[in-house]
Formats: C-alpha cells, structure tokens, sequence
C-alpha cells in the first residue's frame, strides 16, 4: 500500500537548476550569496549569476558541449557553487570527487564517468595527475593556479560569448555523483536537473526561511547531501552560505558565532562533538534557530544532549531534527520540519529518534523482508520511495539500475523504517550490507577487491563492527593468509591505508581459515557478524 506525504504537493518548475537556485538572488543582487568562512571573502548573488555565466562560456570555448562530463575534485571554497553552476548552465555533467579519495579511486571514477575536463586545486594536483595518467583526460584545470594549467581567472575570463543551451530538465543529467547504492561497487549516479530542483522545491515547504538565512557549509559538496541541502538549498532560498574546507570544531564553532549562522547542516559525528566538547561553551552560538542531522542515523539521546546542551548554554531556541536520504534519492526523501511548518492536522513533537516525513510529492512502501508484502501498520519493513527526487538511474549498468529502482518507479532504498500513526518514519535497521561511516557509504565489496589484491592473502570479507563511541560501524576484514605467508594485522591495516581513502581503512583484521560462503559463492556475513 502506497503511503502518501502527510504534505500537499508542490509545483516543481520545469527549468534547469541554475535557473531555479539562482532565481531567488536576482531580487537581491547586493546581499551576500557564498561566503568563505575562514577568510571573510564574499561572492554577492549578482556576482554570483555572472560568474556562472562566465563559466559557462569559457567551457563552451574549450569546445565542450551538452553532456560532457566535468570532475570536480575540489573541497568546500565559495568557488565550487559557481563551477558547479556553470558547468550546468553550459549544459554539461558535474562529476564530483570525493576529496579524500586516492588516485586509483580518482582514476576509476573518471574513466568510467568518461570525464573530458578535471577541475581540482593545488593541493590535489599529485593525485590528481597521478589519476589522470591512468585515466587521461583533456584538461586539468587548477582553480588557485599551478605552472601549466587554466586556472580560475581563465573559466571567468570576458572574451567567450555567452551560452544559452536547450535543456530538457526530465532528462538531461546535471550531476554525476559516485554511490555503492544498496550494494557492490562505486556506480555513478544519474541526476537529471529535474531531479535536484524537485528535492530543493520538496524540503521548501517544511522550513520556515528567513530573509537573511546564514547556513554553515562544512559538509562537503562533493556528497549529495552538502551539493542539495547545504550549497542548491540555500542559495535558492536567496540566503548566505558560509563554507568551510574541513571540518574542525574549533573553526566551525567560531564561524557560527562570528557569522550569526542560523542553521546548521551535519552528521552525527558533529553533533557528538556539541553535545560533550568543553570548547562548545566558549562560543555564543545563540543565532542558531535550527540543526539538521543526516548521512547517518542519529541517536535519540544524542540529540536532545546537544539541543538541551545548546539551549540552555546559549538561552537559544535552536532545535534538533533529523532527515533521511540517499544519493539515489537527489538525497532527500523524508526530514523534520521546523516549529510551525508541519503537516495540516500534525500536533506535537516530531520524536528525536525518527527521520521526520516523507516531503511533498513523495510515496512510500514499507516491505516486510520476508513475505515481500507490504508490512502491517505499525510493522518494520524495508522503505520503497517513489518521486520525482527517485535518480534516473546507473550510468552504464541497467542491471543495477533494475535491481533498485523497479518496473513501478519505486526505489529500494534497503534500509528498514517503521511509520507511527502520525507519519512520521523511524529508520531502524537496514537490509543492505553497506557500511556507514561518518556518513559516507563503505562497500564492503570494494574493500575486499582490494584485499584480495595483496599478494599474502588468498581471500577475504569485509563486514561492519558498532563502534560504542560513535554510534556507526568500523570496516573489519577477515583475511585468509595465502599458503606460506605470515603477513601480521598491523601490515594488512598498511597496506589498506595507502590504497583506500581515510573513511574506509580497515579498522579491525581477523585472521581466518575459509570465509563462509553459500553454495552460489554470496559471502556469508551473518555467519562473520555472529563470531
């Protein structure tokens, strides 16, 4: 049975994302658009709509065209908001980088993105030219300048003509993010323009915006969630988005204050930090109005620590929410809307612990597992999503495209949820094997890929171990040495370090005999996780 929003539906432009996020700007071409937290340096949102423009013109004069892809492998600076945007407006595919990410992973993604442009700093330039010598491509642009490249002033240089492209926002991809989906190997992740402004005009309605929203950008824009909430969202909303390359505690509490942020954007691991840091007092952190917690589940008491913490120690009216989504999902299916902007007949608290609703336009389904019926009111079942947010699909991989989204448009999100009478959804555990990890997604698959590479091991399994501290899972391997080998933890650990990024390092190594497997060869990692 199909469980519609408890909100009505809204009306989703059929325009392309520049045109949408960047229309609220025009009405106020002077206020602050982006805002480089660290240094104060201020890009308005008159500058902003020309420099996409410039962009978007000196791309066409490099000769690419609609649908080329670009890779941004780049951190969080008020310049990625105007590549990203110009890059769309040219009619061109945004391809971002995880910044943490090793040459071979660049490399991976940019041949099977079939990237003809890699836009980067120079702080990334070795392992970006080391990726580019496995996987060429045309250009490498620098945006803070390297001997031999473009860099920024080139991609805002006044000479091009400007661009007007033909788009078709249903079809035409604005973005190419990198997901493990339910399971298996990174696959790129086709987002329509469509897509992206349907999610921003969906969370639209369950926010009380400001004239003069301040929202701290320290989640990265590499990630769905910093690309859609944090940078398409607030921009659109005509706001200030202050951004940070990192995250440290000590800077991000410091722009809250010295930027009168109003709302906040995390992940748990964040919030534990305002919930127990000593550093959190010796900030006024008092403009805050709102924190939103997604990328992973967040504790009920975790939450009301750091919102009791927050208010009483700053007499702030801030609230703690939650939100849930997937980068499949452009990423957001379901959230917690402000005081005052729940749905019609809703009275009450949205409890700590649930995700919120599902936003406007959204359906959902909850499967029991087992039957493959939808579950019975009040059961666990796995959460199907349908809505204009659901991605179009996996580049190059119908296969896996069919094994999420099926024949009816309902997305398979693997994760399991619960819905009170109210509406309001609570994820409880999930289907999927995929490992969570301050709110990047580990593929298990992946990491044994790797293992297994080693020329001392014969065979391996990766599954996810609670870590009590945080709250999430920790990758541990179990390895099976090959014949003579006497290869010890601490060298299996090594040797993931300088293959994986940091988020998926082997935390834990157990040495095994076989790893269990089913007659079809599908590791047995039930049979690992009750060892």
């Amino acid at each position: 049975m199909a469980l519609a929003s408890r909100f009505p539906d809204v009306e989703i432009p059929d325009v392309s994302v520049p045109e949408y996020v960047l229309a609220a700007g025009r009405d106020r071409p002077d206020a602050p658009a982006l805002i480089d937290g660290l240094k104060g340096d201020v890009i308005t949102h008159g500058q902003l709509a020309a420099y996409v423009d410039r962009v978007a013109a000196n791309l066409h004069a490099r000769g690419l065209r609609k649908g080329d892809v670009v890779a941004v492998f780049c951190p969080n600076t008020p310049w990625f908001p105007v590549v990203f945007h110009g890059i769309a407006a040219a009619g061109c595919v945004m391809s971002p980088i995880n910044s943490l990410y090793t040459p071979d992973e660049i490399a991976f993604q940019l041949k099977d993105s079939g990237a003809k442009i890699l836009i980067t700093i120079s702080l990334f330039l070795d392992r970006a030219t080391a990726a580019a010598e496995k996987s060429p491509v045309d250009e490498i642009i620098v945006l803070d300048g390297a001997e031999g490249h473009a860099n920024l002033f080139d991609l805002l240089g006044a000479d091009a003509p400007s661009v007007q492209v033909d788009i078709d926002p249903a079809n035409d991809l604005v973005t190419l993010p990198y997901s493990s989906g339910t399971t298996g190997l990174p696959k790129g992740v086709m987002l329509t323009h469509r897509n992206l402004v349907a999610n921003v005009a969906q969370c639209k309605p369950l926010i009380n915006i400001g004239e003069d929203e301040r929202i701290i950008a320290v989640l990265p824009f590499f990630h769905i969630y910093g690309l859609t909430v944090l940078m398409n969202q607030g921009l659109a909303w005509g706001g200030a988005v202050v951004t940070l390359p990192r995250f440290d505690l000590e800077d991000f509490l410091r722009t809250i204050q010295d930027h009168k942020i109003t709302r906040a954007f995390v992940a748990p691991p964040i919030l534990l930090a305002m919930a127990k840091h000593p550093l959190v007092d010796q900030f006024d952190l008092s403009s805050l109005t709102s924190i939103l917690s997604g990328a992973a589940p967040l504790d009920e008491q975790l939450a009301l620590a750091a919102q009791d913490r927050l208010r009483k120690g700053a007499d702030s009216g801030v609230s703690v929410g939650q939100g849930y989504g997937m980068t499949e999902l452009s990423p957001v299916s379901h959230t917690t809307p402000d005081l005052g902007a729940e749905p019609p007949g809703f009275s009450g608290e949205v409890p700590k612990g649930s995700v919120g609703f599902a936003v406007p336009n959204t359906e959902c389904r909850l499967i029991d597992p087992g039957t493959g019926q939808d579950a019975a009111e009040g059961e666990r079942g796995e959460l199907w999503i349908r809505g204009p947010q659901v991605m179009k699909g996996y580049l190059n991989n119908p296969d896996a495209t069919a094994g999420t989204v099926d024949s009816e448009g309902w997305l398979h999100t693997g994760d399991v949820a619960v819905v009170d009478a109210n509406g309001c959804y609570t994820v409880v555990d999930r289907v999927k094997e995929l490992i969570k990890y301050k709110g990047y997604q580990v593929a298990p698959a992946e990491l044994e890929a790797v293992l297994i590479g080693h020329p001392e091991i014969a065979d391996a399994a990766v599954i996810g171990v609670p870590d009590k501290e945080s709250g999430e899972e920790l990758p541990k391997a179990f390895v099976v040495r090959a014949p003579g080998s006497e290869i010890t933890e601490d060298a299996v650990m090594a040797y993931m370090t300088e293959k994986v990024a940091p988020h998926k390092k082997v935390r834990f190594v157990e040495f095994i005999e076989q790893v269990p497997k089913s007659a079809a060869g599908k590791i047995l990692r039930k049979d690992l996780k009750n060892r």
